[in-house]
């Protein structure tokens, strides 16, 4: 996994958590919702990037 993956992808979880408590503290559940989603993306594309270095090596 690249440095620049790595770091995007932390990124937007962070984004995504930084959304859900701002969702939370504000009772916006479409916000909440948003952060969730985008902490799952985050996760999804790290698994993503694991699997290419598996199979690089």
């Amino acid at each position: 996994m690249s440095g620049e993956d790595k770091a995007r992808n932390l990124a937007e979880k962070g984004k995504g958590k930084a959304k859900e408590a701002v969702g939370k503290a504000v009772g916006n559940e479409r916000l909440t919702a948003e952060g969730k989603a985008d902490q799952a993306k985050g996760d999804v594309k790290q698994a993503g990037e694991k699997i290419k270095d598996a199979f690089k090596d």
